[in-house]
């Protein structure tokens, strides 16, 4: 059963897991806005040095071959594709000596370099504006473009395929919480079953021995022996309830059976024992609509645990003491769909999701265990299905079973 608790704390890791995942998402940005920042900064220079040769303070006394170091240095230290045009924004001849960090087809023509050069200036225009060269602020001479770094490139990629795999990871972890959460369940539910079923095993084979005994004294009382018998059947169906018990956490044998011969079976008991059970609801009716007698592999025992529970269900909903329930059948190729109708209260539709759910009930008795036994003899010993196919409040429930035939 999922708790509460349990919702919380997941909730709790689901959220942690995405803040964790924001953060480094904001942290890379601001480092990729920060280098952005720095070849922004490259970029100016570089152009602002190429306007101090068009402006070349005399005056200062400026020695042009330290200058020409030092803008090689500049130029050296620049590692993002960056292209110099004319005034009108049109790449320069030659286009090598023009533009730093962009692959050139020494092969094509001048037209087709010139062409991909303008698709170049374009796609680095659209990453950044170009920075513009002029003489006394006054003269456009040329113009600086410039795009990103393969490492800032790199690095953009950074925060999504961070959160690809936190993603991957959080969806794991969450997988693997519910296999071993599934797991846990199974192993109490199996050593719950046979520890059952073991407990009940020396009191039934006592009993059997005071049955025969009983039917010693009471050969000349025919009502006596009536009593007796139907203490023998009861005695029976409890040797079947804990060979159930048993075989939980066991693969079953599937054989072919007669679906609507094993179903006749369990009404027939119920039939027989619901006015006792229900003293209050004796006009509630169970039948089988059906022409067909079809066959599936199932395993006798376990289903008619299946379909007990079904009824128990349907007749503590009909709560006015009224009602029927209906058993129908539909074959569609190799599947059989088996629909339980009743005429009860009906399910609430935020409760179809934890009907299943071990140890949810909407009774003030009861342990809320028959629905989701009932799915794992369906779903995992006969790998079926069973679910709600239809309810309405005040108008019944219809649940369908799917086997394979």
């Amino acid at each position: 059963m999922a708790t509460p608790r349990s919702a919380n704390i997941k909730a709790a890791l689901v959220l942690v897991a995405v803040l964790i995942v924001v953060g480094t998402l904001f942290y890379t940005q601001r480092i990729v806005n920060e280098l952005l920042e720095k070849e922004r900064q490259g970029a100016a220079l570089y152009a602002k040095s190429l306007q101090f040769i068009a402006n070349p303070p005399s005056e200062l006394g400026v020695d042009m071959t330290d200058y020409s170091f030092i803008f090689d240095e500049v130029i050296r230290t620049i590692d993002f594709p960056m292209v110099l045009t004319d005034a009108h924004q049109q790449p320069i001849f030659p286009y090598k000596t023009s533009a730093r960090n962009i692959e050139i087809d020494s092969t094509l023509s001048e037209s087709a370099q010139a062409a991909l050069f303008r698709r170049v200036i374009a796609e680095l225009d659209a990453q950044n504006p170009p920075i513009k060269i002029s003489v006394q602020d006054t003269i456009v001479l040329s113009y600086v473009h410039y795009g990103e770094s393969a490492f800032i490139t790199r690095l953009r990629w950074l925060p999504y395929i961070e959160f690809a795999v936190a993603g991957m990871f959080i969806l794991l972890g969450y997988v693997g919480f519910s296999y071993i959460k599934r797991s846990e369940q199974s192993s109490i539910w199996v050593g719950m079953s046979k520890e059952t079923a073991h407990q009940l095993g020396t009191p039934l084979s006592s009993l059997m021995g005071w049955i025969e005994i009983m039917k010693g004294y009471a050969e000349e009382n025919p009502k006596q022996l009536v009593t007796i018998a139907e203490m023998e059947n009861d005695i029976k169906r409890l040797q079947i309830v804990t060979e159930r018990f048993s075989k939980i956490g066991s693969k079953p044998s599937l054989r072919e059976e007669n679906v609507y011969e094993v179903i006749e079976g369990v009404i027939v008991y119920f039939q027989r024992r619901l006015p006792a059970r229900t003293p209050d609801r004796k006009n509630i009716t169970i039948s089988i609509d059906a022409d067909t007698r079809p066959v599936a592999m199932i395993n006798r025992d376990l289903f008619s645990w299946v379909i007990e529970n079904l009824i128990k269900n349907a007749v503590d909903a009909m709560e006015d003491g009224n009602g029927t329930i209906t058993f129908t059948f539909e074959e569609k190729g190799d599947a059989l769909f088996i629909d339980v109708k009743d005429t009860g209260k009906g399910i609430d539709v935020k409760a179809k999701q934890d009907i299943f759910r071990p140890g949810y009930s909407t009774k003030q008795r009861g342990w809320g265990l028959g629905l989701s036994l009932s799915r794992r003899i369906i779903e995992t010993y006969h790998k079926g299905k069973i679910f709600v196919k239809e309810s309405r409040i005040g108008k019944g429930t219809t649940f369908r079973i799917r086997l394979v035939k």
